[in-house]
């Protein structure tokens, strides 16, 4: 990692982001925050992750959002993570909000993997080790466990508050039924469920129904990833699948197969509508998660530090006329 000049956060950084209440919590959270399940990892250059790390920072990002298996390989971009906090950001910690997660594979055995509290407990653990922090500020369940006791699992959350290892708890990816579940039982356990993490964008909706129900009538906050679709909600791909996108990698969750003439059409329209408001394809689509009163932050990926000035300038315009969002239906129906 050559990039070692030392670091001076800008003086203006918090003049223009948006930060909105997180449920009813006392925490808030950018409007846009910055994922690392991608371009973090060990076969990433870690030049262009303290780059892009630094860029969200002065720009009012102060949410950076992990998981135990990020990468790849598994667990590299926490260590990445860590070693940048160490240089640049450790005197910032409480300027911060660091989350991480554990529910999906990451070590071999019986013990690596779902929900147990055996599981959660180690993981955060290791989490913590690799990023070099004594806490973070949200750990999530990453996933419903099918076969752990909703119980075992949201109890583990309450032990992992209660012993300092986290601040918040959270869960990702329930269904909204599963979700009051959890919800009631931190809440028995006097350890509130702060914040859900689903998908969405315009292409996969599903927390429109019965999801942002439960989660303003019992408060719980939301901050969605994915809201540009790994991508595909982008001028990236209108032309072409290029070298190097995401689509291009082997070890990318969006294949080329996604890439499809219909969506590529889709997205051709959907840029018709931003340009008329004067916004790139990727603002619109991250202007439209926000959109939802429910949605406190649009969970963003990067691979160049472009891209996140690009996402934070859809803050400039997050207003939809009755007849955009008709439009918008209109051209996502087709």
């Amino acid at each position: 990692m050559s990039n070692t000049g030392q670091y001076s956060p800008a003086s203006g950084r918090y003049d223009s982001m948006i930060y909105n209440r997180c449920g009813r919590s006392g925490l808030k959270l950018p409007a846009v925050s910055l994922g690392l399940w991608h371009n973090f990892g060990g076969v990433d250059s870690s030049d262009n992750a303290r780059t892009m790390l630094r860029r969200a920072f002065d720009l009012g990002i102060t949410h950076f959002d992990l998981a135990n298996n990020y990468g790849p390989p598994y667990g590299s971009a926490e260590e990445t993570f860590g070693e940048i906090f160490s240089q640049d950001f450790s005197t910032l910690r409480d300027e911060l909000v660091i989350s991480s997660k554990a529910g999906w594979d990451m070590w071999p055995g019986p013990y690596g993997n779902w929900g147990s509290r055996k599981y959660l407990v180690a993981s955060l653990d290791q989490s913590l080790a690799r990023m070099g922090v004594d806490y973070v500020d949200i750990f999530y369940h990453h996933r419903p466990d099918p076969e752990t006791p909703l119980e075992e699992t949201m109890g583990a959350l309450d032990f992992i508050v209660r012993s300092g290892r986290a601040l918040y708890a959270g869960i990702s990816m329930y269904p909204p039924d599963l979700t009051r579940q959890a919800v009631e039982i931190l809440r028995s356990l006097e350890t509130p469920c702060l914040i859900h993490q689903p998908n969405y964008n315009l292409f996969d909706r599903w927390i429109e129904d019965g999801l942002l129900e439960v989660l303003a009538e019992e408060g719980v906050g939301c901050i969605v990833f994915s809201p540009l679709a790994q991508g595909l909600l982008t001028d990236r791909y209108l032309d072409g699948i290029p070298e190097g996108s995401r689509a291009d990698r082997d070890d990318s969750y969006l294949s080329k197969g996604q890439v499809t003439d219909k969506v590529v059409s889709t997205v051709r329209r959907l840029s018709e509508v931003a340009s008329n408001r004067g916004q790139t394809m990727a603002q619109l689509a991250i202007a439209w998660v926000l959109r939802q009163p429910g949605v406190t932050s649009a969970l963003i990926g990067a691979s160049r530090p472009a891209q996140i000035e690009d996402a934070v300038k859809a803050l400039d315009n997050l207003d939809f006329s009755t007849e955009e969002l008709a439009a918008i239906d209109e051209i996502l129906s087709g």
